[in-house]
């Protein structure tokens, strides 16, 4: 692999995105609720990648996106994302709202010769591929299946661990930089009572696949857990034991025990915890807003840190990089016309810098330039 120098997602796609509560980030865009109006649906919660509202918000967004520079109605889609379910998902959800044939490319670094394997599902073909190098074989595949890469073809890009920190290769970066933030939240919250060997048992316990029925694999609530946790009201084994035998079978059962007995909670914790706590209620599925900006920070940081010619080794392993083959592939595209618009999972919060932020120098992580890496 090489260093290709320094870009950012913002040189291959623009503002044409949208982070987790699927604001558009152009302005020439509609926002997010007078989508919810115009297509008739309900107003309360910003639905996840799988839902399929979450498709039709989509559908509505790549075709007011395509008519900004020309009157072409869109007629097929290709999606680039690093996993299976959620991005397969969201991929044939979004298909069958627009009625458009679709070709996705999921990708992730693996050992191994290159291989790929190809799942159909009527209109829509999945190319599984176990390295992001095969994106060039399946720009073949795609002219193989008759499908033109032109103004009538979508192209969506899922941004997290695909075009920046590339699953199997650079995403452990962007953990790290996830972790810190819940560590650097909860020190600040608990001050002298933080114990780091506590935090990161708590914190690699729950963050298992066993657990997310009832984290709802959700950092946010990662994180108030290893709160709760770190402040003694609960012991790590007898939370798990909890959970296991199913006497807490969700997070709002938790926190609505938790707040049974704030009381018992340190007086600095009241606050945070109260917020927390009503943020739930109300359905945000983002309701540590502490932990997310300290998120935007750790990850902004870890965005073009080091020289120009670093090596690629100590770039994949200290840095988080974009992607080169998709990066690569979206140019070309978008030079043969076909229209570029991307997605992420990640809360607008850990996205998009404060007004404090923003007044010294920092930007949206679309626009942070970091170096690109790649065959």
């Amino acid at each position: 692999m090489k260093n290709h120098g320094f870009t950012s997602i913002h040189d291959f796609l623009g503002d044409l995105l949208v982070y987790r509560n699927l604001s558009p980030v152009d302005p020439r865009l509609g926002g997010f609720r007078d989508k919810l109006r115009k297509l008739g649906l309900s107003l309360g919660l910003v639905p996840r990648k799988s839902d399929p509202e979450y498709a039709h918000i989509m559908v509505s967004l790549l075709k007011e996106a395509r008519s900004l520079e020309m009157p072409v109605s869109i007629e097929r889609l290709v999606y680039i994302g690093d996993t299976r379910l959620n991005d397969g998902t969201a991929f044939t959800n979004i298909c069958r709202a627009g009625g458009w044939r679709g070709l996705a490319f999921i990708g992730s670094d693996k050992q191994g010769r290159q291989d790929a394997e190809i799942l159909n599902q009527g209109n829509e073909k999945i190319y599984l591929a176990n390295c992001w190098s095969a994106l060039m074989d399946f720009g073949h595949f795609c002219r193989t299946q008759g499908f033109s890469l032109d103004e009538a073809t979508a192209i969506l890009v899922d941004i997290d661990k695909t075009a920046l920190g590339a699953r199997g290769r650079n995403d452990h970066v962007i953990d790290q930089a996830r972790i810190e933030a819940v560590r650097h939240t909860i020190t600040v919250l608990l001050g002298g009572g933080f114990d780091q060997v506590r935090f990161k048992t708590a914190y690699d316990r729950f963050n298992q696949p066993e657990f997310h029925a009832f984290t709802a694999d959700n950092q946010d609530y990662l994180a108030y857990i290893c709160l709760i946790l770190g402040c003694g009201l609960y012991g790590l084994g007898g939370l798990v034991n909890d959970v296991q035998t199913g006497r807490l079978a969700s997070f709002e059962q938790m926190i609505a025990e938790v707040d049974g007995q704030c009381d018992r909670l340190p007086p600095e914790l009241n606050e945070i915890h109260g917020e927390i706590y009503r943020l739930v209620r109300k359905g945000d599925p983002t309701p540590f807003k502490a932990f997310r900006f300290s998120e935007y920070k750790t990850t902004a940081e870890r965005m073009g840190k080091l020289d120009e010619d670093a090596e690629v080794d100590q770039l994949l392993q200290e840095e988080i990089v974009i992607t080169q083959e998709v990066r690569e592939v979206a140019l070309m595209w978008r030079d043969q016309g076909a229209l570029l618009f991307g997605l992420s999972d990640k809360p607008d919060e850990a996205s998009i810098p404060s007004p404090e932020l923003a007044s010294r120098g920092y930007l949206p992580i679309h626009r942070i330039r970091t170096h690109a890496v790649g065959v």
